[in-house]
């Protein structure tokens, strides 16, 4: 399993395990837990901090090996920089955890009262930082038969499996842990399914792993090649042809609004399980990386976990477009006409740019089936935005200011940010075909624009977002929260959105 860490809320008076961590605030304050130690392990601890000056500077630490009055063999302080964000204690659970896990201790302590922290504020406290060593010690090493330790002796490095988090109120944080523990194991799905090879997670075991997650009220459906074909989804098929293995498409749906009739809000993700190019093929060097092609779809499929594992007050539905993008005798060429469901024609100038005619289908499925509130798409859509934005930021395409804005509060409040690119008519000429309707790619300048401006013809008057994370989902480098290749971006964005947006009833 990606997450074996076991997480437990303890009163303050519980005893300590061998390795613990107080958390000291701006200046080296320490929390209100430190203040009421043992006044031989207060002093120490104190001269420890002034010998070293230490400043309470966020996620430094020092130690202290066998301190007096406290039963533990070391006593990790870690600083938090003064007042927290959920952001900046999710942070400091990730940083807690890696300081931890590298003293290969089976078990450890955070006395999680930190200074200058609300007393309303205690239980999301402890709860947020639990959250972000549950998130940091996720892994993926199911193919790795051998694991070997920092100095490469080929014993199993000795990991940290249980989490006492030692507050005023355990019951309020053990409650308030549940939603996030849910969020948790949303990202967690994401990385996972970024991070399987391909010659394991084809659209058909996509597909089939959604299936297998059994989440009380999770209703999940699929689509296979035959009722693709019925609705019309030339597109997506299409891409599909050149492989041997199936499209498929998961349709995903949590009615959990006090009106299960309401109009859902919906995500859609590109699930291209593995991506050659086609036809059009990529270089060689660097395309192992393209089993994450599927980024979208692995994201959404987290999210629709998240909301159903901690029964979101709302009517969502998911839908990805799987499909393999492979060269062979039957693959789609250069200058294919295809008809989309929509009706309009593609002619496909470039098999690479595949990801286009996925969500093409799928997003006109999910308007003329579900009518939403909102679409927001997501896809590893283009090399171009991470020319524009490198790997700090998604790019951000709508045609609606509100979700625009929502969706930037979202990242802003996460981590996960992302930044508006225009959308405007004159960039539809670079997609105007001489033979079809629209040709699927438009040239060297402002590939992801005109990207989105071919999604956008398969926008009726939804309100609509799309976002382009090729540069975000998969190796976007490590965080305090995250140290995986398959980073789960995008999980904790959309639920935050939900959560401060879309959890009401609709007016």
């Amino acid at each position: 399993m990606p997450i074996e860490l076991e997480v437990k809320f303890v009163p303050l008076s519980a005893s300590l395990q061998a390795t613990a961590v107080v958390l000291a605030g701006k200046d080296g304050a320490l929390t209100a837990s430190g203040q009421s130690l043992d006044n031989k392990a207060n002093q120490a601890i104190r001269h420890a901090m002034d010998a070293a000056e230490f400043k309470g500077r966020a996620k430094s630490s020092i130690e202290l090996f066998a301190p007096p009055r406290l039963d533990v063999k070391r006593l990790i302080v870690m600083g938090t920089g003064g007042e927290m964000d959920q952001q900046d204690r999710l942070n400091i659970g990730g940083a807690i955890y890696a300081t931890a896990s590298a003293r290969k201790t089976a078990a450890a302590s955070i006395i999680a009262d930190a200074p200058d922290v609300a007393a309303n504020a205690v239980a999301a406290t402890a709860a947020d930082l639990a959250a972000g060593a549950l998130m940091r010690s996720y892994s993926f090493k199911t193919y790795q038969t051998k694991q070997t330790d920092e100095e490469g002796n080929g014993a199993a490095k000795n990991g940290l499996a249980t989490l006492y988090v030692h507050t005023a109120n355990p019951d309020a944080a053990t409650e308030a842990f549940k939603e996030r523990a849910a969020l948790a194991r949303g990202v967690a799905l994401a990385r996972d399914l970024v991070n399987e090879p391909a010659n394991t997670l084809g659209p058909v075991e996509f597909a089939e792993r959604l299936k297998a997650l059994k989440i009380p009220g999770l209703d999940v459906e699929i689509l296979d090649e035959h009722q693709l074909a019925d609705l019309k989804m030339g597109a997506l098929l299409g891409v599909a042809q050149g492989s041997e293995r199936p499209a498929r498409v998961v349709v995903m749906q949590w009615n959990g609004a006090k009106s299960k009739r309401g109009r859902p809000v919906c995500f859609v993700g590109k699930g291209v399980t593995f991506d050659t190019g086609g036809i059009s093929l990529k270089p060689g060097a660097g395309m192992e990386d393209m089993k994450g092609d599927m980024g979208g779809a692995a994201c959404v499929a987290g999210l629709m976990l998240t909301l159903a594992g901690r029964k979101a007050n709302v009517n969502a539905v998911g839908l990805v477009g799987l499909v393999e993008n492979m060269p062979s005798g039957k693959a789609q060429r250069p200058g294919d006409i295809v008809t989309t469901m929509s009706g309009q024609t593609v002619e496909v100038i470039n098999t690479d740019a595949e990801g286009r005619l996925v969500l093409a289908d799928v997003l006109w499925y999910a308007q003329e089936r579900f009518k939403p509130r909102f679409i927001v798409d997501l896809a590893t859509l283009t090399g171009a935005i991470m020319v524009a934005l490198g790997k700090e930021y998604a790019g951000l395409f709508s045609n609606n200011d509100k979700l625009a804005e929502e969706l930037f509060k979202a990242g802003e409040a996460t981590g996960e940010k992302v930044w508006r690119m225009p959308l405007a008519k004159a960039y539809d000429k670079l997609i105007d075909s001489r033979f079809a309707d629209m040709k699927n790619i438009g040239g060297r300048h402002g590939g992801a624009i005109t990207a989105a401006q071919f999604l956008q013809r398969y926008i009726k008057d939804t309100p609509w977002a799309h976002l382009d994370i090729a540069g975000t989902a998969m190796d976007s480098g490590k965080t305090d929260i995250n140290q995986s290749w398959g980073s789960g971006w995008g999980v904790r964005l959309l639920d935050r959105l939900v959560a401060d947006h879309y959890e009401r009833p609709e007016k």
